[in-house]
C-alpha cells in the first residue's frame, strides 16, 4: 500500500513538471500564426497537419460541450453527498475524509481553468460565434478526465457491486474516450491543447489517489 500511495505521488509530479514543459514548449518550439486573426500558436506545423486532417465539425463540438454538463453533475452530487454527511454529523470534520479531498481536488481543477483563462498560452483554431477564444489547456477535456476518473475512482472502492464497478468503469472509460477524441476531430482544439489537458488532469487525479490512499492507510491504522 506505502509503494502504491509514492508511486501514484512520484507520478503526479512527474505528469505536472511534464505538463509545466510542454506548456514552455508550446509557446517557444515551433511558434507561427496560424490561427484566426493571426493568432500564433506553437507546434505550428504539426498543430496545422492535424487539424487540416480532422478538419472542423461545429455538430460534434456541439454534442461535446452539452455532454460536458455530465461531469458537472457529477461534482454536484458529490457535493451534495458531503453537505449530507456534514449536516447529518453536524461536523464538517467528521466528512469521510476522501471526499473532503475530492473537494479539494474539484477546487485545484477549477483554479487551473481560471489560471489559464487569465494566461490565455492558445487560441482556437476555429471563431466561436465571431470571437477568439482561450484554447489551452482544453477545459473540456481537463474536466472530462479529472472528474470521471475521480467517479470511477470513487465507485471502484466504495461499492461492493462488482457488476456497479464493472458498469462505471465501462461506462466512464467509453465517455472519456469518446469526448477527448471528439473535441480533436471537432476542430475547436489544436492537437497540443489535448495533450496540455490530459498531462495536466491525470496528474492532478494521481496526486488525489495518492492522497486518498494515505488517508485510507491512515484510518485503518
Amino acid at each position: 500500500m506505502k509503494r502504491t500511495v509514492k508511486r501514484n505521488f512520484l507520478a503526479g509530479g512527474i505528469l505536472l513538471a511534464v505538463f509545466i514543459l510542454w506548456t514552455v514548449f508550446v509557446q517557444c518550439v515551433d511558434v507561427g500564426q496560424i490561427g484566426p486573426n493571426g493568432t500564433e500558436v506553437g507546434f505550428a506545423a504539426f498543430n496545422a497537419l492535424v487539424h487540416n486532417f480532422t478538419g472542423v465539425h461545429m455538430s460534434l463540438y456541439t454534442v461535446t460541450d452539452w455532454l460536458g454538463l455530465i461531469p458537472v453533475m457529477v461534482c454536484i452530487l458529490f457535493a451534495i453527498l458531503g453537505l449530507m454527511q456534514c449536516i447529518k454529523r453536524k461536523s464538517i470534520r467528521k466528512v469521510d475524509g476522501d471526499i473532503l479531498i475530492l473537494g479539494i481536488y474539484y477546487l485545484l481543477v477549477i483554479c487551473a481553468y481560471l489560471i489559464f483563462e487569465w494566461i490565455p498560452i492558445n487560441y482556437r483554431p476555429v471563431l466561436i460565434e465571431g470571437v477568439v477564444e482561450v484554447s489551452y489547456p482544453s477545459s473540456t477535456t481537463l474536466l472530462v478526465c479529472s472528474v470521471m476518473f475521480s467517479l470511477m475512482e470513487q465507485v471502484g472502492r466504495r461499492s461492493r457491486n462488482k457488476g456497479v464497478k464493472a458498469f462505471t468503469l465501462g461506462i466512464g472509460s467509453v465517455f472519456v474516450v469518446f469526448m477527448v477524441v471528439g473535441r480533436l476531430v471537432s476542430g475547436v482544439h489544436w492537437f497540443t491543447d489535448i495533450v496540455g489537458a490530459m498531462l495536466l488532469s491525470t496528474g492532478l487525479f494521481s496526486l488525489y489517489h495518492g492522497c486518498v490512499m494515505l488517508t485510507t492507510m491512515q484510518e485503518k491504522e
